[in-house]
């Protein structure tokens, strides 16, 4: 199990300011190993319960609360992530598992017995979780990211677009989903993830951007996408 804990900062920004400041930040940051030339796709398959409390929570500001997901990176890979993120005061702690491409096809059918298997005692937290509190798949949101590392403090800046969804079908591995924009596709998701305080550098580009800055997440972009479309 992976645990990390840090302080988030989300803006957005244009297209244009996306690609002056990832051209800025190559020169003096470490690119993500798996950006290649255009980023990496995300794709995540969110929980909540059936009365979409996390969803809710999140809007209403809510000092302590939390979201589930199962995430992959290529619908072809043969695991999963189970990941929880937890909201405590001005940081996110985020833990991650690992679970195979069999156990998180039975976690998407709301199956989560395979999760007993797993010797770590935050799988046995999650299933407990789930089973009382009756989450069940809510959506998927992908997006394409491009992210750049800044060793010194474990600093994450990342840039999240074409961000689309569906609750059509949670099959979290299928390379046919019929996906939706939750956002506008000239618009960027900027993110800043640091532990304790932002190097200089970082801090003066995110000062230079014309940004607005975000408090909805991925999430609650798709949840109200979906929310406007019945009324």
């Amino acid at each position: 199990m992976n645990k990390v804990l840090r302080e988030e900062k989300k803006f957005l920004i244009s297209i244009a300011d996306f690609l002056e400041t990832s051209a800025r930040l190559e020169k003096v940051m470490l690119q993500d190993p798996h950006n290649g030339t255009h980023g990496y796709i995300i794709r995540s398959l969110y929980y909540d319960t059936p009365y979409d409390t996390d969803y809710f929570e999140k809007n209403a500001g809510v000092e302590l609360r939390r979201k589930i997901r199962l995430r992959c990176y290529d619908p072809k890979q043969d695991f999963a992530m189970l990941e929880m993120k937890q909201k405590q005061g001005a940081r996110q702690m985020k833990r991650s598992l690992k679970v195979s491409r069999e156990d998180a096809q039975h976690l998407i059918k709301g199956n989560y017995t395979p999760l007993l298997h797993y010797n770590e005692p935050f799988a046995a937290e999650v299933y407990a979780l789930m089973r009382t509190r009756a989450y069940i798949p809510k959506t998927i949101v992908q997006y394409n990211r491009k992210a750049f590392i800044a060793k010194e403090n474990k600093i994450r800046v990342t840039f999240d677009n074409r961000i689309v969804a569906t609750e059509s079908c949670f099959d979290l591995f299928s390379e046919k989903l019929n996906m939706n924009p939750v956002l506008d596709p000239y618009d960027v998701v900027l993110e800043v993830k640091f532990n304790g305080f932002l190097l200089n550098y970082i801090q003066d580009m995110i000062n230079s951007i014309d940004k607005s800055e975000l408090s909805v997440s991925k999430y609650v972009l798709a949840r109200q996408n979906a929310y406007q479309t019945h009324l």
